[in-house]
């Protein structure tokens, strides 16, 4: 029995010393890595989403009746397709069904118009659908925030807010140089949505979109803060972030986790047309300061101080004295101008304006711009191996004139011609912004060339096989044609041009 026991002892005596083993010889806890949960943005869409709201936009054309000038015919169909992404506007007959107006931002739209007249070859006024976009309400007294390209050369804009009520807006005034655009609704107590700060945002925040792309409404789409300042125009850095933005979201509000608007969605870089991971939002500070400006005077007063300026490479400044790559170089100094009087000369490097370094080129042109014409500026200069201070001052930029005053101002004098086209020449400064060489500006269309959808603005370039010099010479084209055959008529809008094919059709009737 003994010997028993003592085993039995034994082994209950080593099955505790191993059963508490464990509390003596474990090793310290080690922390589990703390894991960020992905944002849910229900609650944010859901309290700001009514303060976004859908712009669509038309304008007025003159049409032929059916079968005059083309409509109806399928060539001149593909042809409208392809120029345009949208198929012929086309007169309501009776009994037919409205058509409904889709297209971007920038212009495109889809659908026929709701125009009304004699048929039998006449003439007729008629609105035709010319884009979509988006806003969001700064005010509870209806302002609205935009695009510019949203409702530049619009007829027409019309606001609907989330819960359908519809308003006929109008154009308090847009700055095409910021992209920014303030509207006007009828309305009170309407949602507004609280505007944040765009200089605290950071890279790698989250951020969400909320528009109408393609027409769709109230969609949403997020993603982070990709940069904060990316050069991309000359008044204003933007904001780059990877939100899904496709045509239709253009003006549309870019929100961060508090709800508020850091942005306005802008612009894409694209090689499809479509969203490829980038996109651009005007930061919200400096669209308010666009906005107040419109809407206490309908436009953007910005100064200038006359010089041409180019980037200070790293050779340059080494080869200057500079400690390091630096400043606005002058590359060209304007007769007459403010800085001629002031002394500045082509070579100078601006190091500094009013106090503010001038990092990149970029700069300068933000910091003048912003600066009160009439007002003396300090520009600190390096010439010849030491810097300088030089006073300057600033004067006014001229200022971009209201597309919709543009639209309201007399047209030319002139009968349209076979083609139904009015145009004028192009001036060294037309044709240095549009960036062509040739061409005449089209200033009203009828006929068979408001039919294919040409419109003010657009710049015809060729005819056949013939270029286009002047307006004189596009008559003289004209007048040659054979009314019985088409003529390809080179058509340019924006960086895009397409032959469209159009039939003399005798004097535009």
């Amino acid at each position: 029995m003994t010997p028993l026991k003592n085993t039995l002892a034994g082994a209950m005596l080593a099955a505790s010393v191993f059963a508490s083993a464990p509390a003596v010889l474990a090793a310290p806890p080690v922390a589990s890595p703390s894991v960020a949960a992905l944002p849910d943005f229900a609650d944010i869409v859901e309290r700001t989403g009514p303060g976004v709201v859908n712009i669509r936009t038309t304008e007025r054309v003159r049409q032929n009746a059916q079968g005059q000038g083309g409509a109806d015919d399928p060539e001149m169909q593909e042809f409208f397709r392809r120029f345009f992404g949208i198929p012929v506007p086309r007169q309501q007959q009776p009994g037919t069904p409205r058509g409904n107006g889709n297209g971007n931002g920038s212009g495109g739209g889809n659908g026929s118009g709701s125009g009304s007249g004699k048929q039998g070859g006449q003439s007729q006024q008629e609105e035709v659908p010319r884009g979509v976009g988006s806003g969001f309400i700064i005010s509870a007294d209806g302002f609205i925030l935009t695009n510019a390209h949203v409702v530049d050369g619009a007829s027409e804009v019309y606001v609907t807010l989330t819960d359908k009520r519809e308003f006929k807006a109008k154009i308090v005034g847009s700055d095409t140089r910021t992209d920014v655009a303030v509207l006007k609704i009828d309305g009170n107590n309407l949602p507004r949505l609280s505007m944040g700060d765009s200089d605290k945002i950071r890279a790698g925040e989250w951020v969400l979109a909320i528009g109408s792309p393609f027409g769709l409404e109230n969609t949403v789409t997020a993603g982070i803060v990709s940069a904060k300042a990316r050069d991309t125009g000359d008044y204003l850095p933007l904001i780059q972030t990877d939100v899904a933005v496709n045509p239709g979201n253009s003006g549309g509000p870019l929100i961060n986790l508090k709800g508020e608007v850091i942005g306005i969605n802008s612009q894409i870089y694209s090689r499809s047309g479509g969203f490829m991971g980038i996109s651009f939002a005007v930061p919200i500070d400096e669209a308010l300061r666009v906005a107040d400006q419109l809407k206490s005077s309908g436009r953007v007063t910005r100064g200038r101080i006359g010089v041409q300026i180019g980037e200070v490479t790293k050779d340059v400044a080494e080869s200057l004295g500079l400690a390091r790559a630096q400043g606005a170089l002058v590359q060209r100094v304007e007769a007459g101008g403010p800085s001629e009087k002031a002394g500045l000369e082509a070579g100078d490097i601006i190091l500094k304006f009013n106090g503010a370094a001038i990092e990149r080129p970029s700069d300068l042109p933000r910091l003048v711009g912003a600066t009160k014409p009439g007002s003396k500026a300090t520009v600190n200069i390096w010439r010849k191996g030491s810097a300088r201070d030089v006073s300057v001052t600033v004067v006014e930029l001229e200022a971009d004139k209201p597309k919709q005053a543009e639209d309201k101002k007399a047209k030319p004098d002139n009968t349209p011609n076979a083609l139904g086209l009015v145009v004028s020449d192009l001036s060294e400064g037309q044709k240095k912004e549009l960036k062509v060489d040739n061409g005449v500006l089209v200033e009203g269309v009828s006929g068979a060339a408001a039919a294919a959808g040409i419109r003010p603005g657009d710049v015809v370039q060729r005819v056949n096989e013939v270029d286009v010099k002047d307006a004189k010479q596009f008559a003289q084209l004209v007048a040659k044609l054979d009314a019985k055959k088409r003529a390809a008529v080179l058509v340019r809008r924006g960086d895009s041009s397409q032959f469209v094919p159009l039939r003399p059709n005798g004097g535009g009737n």
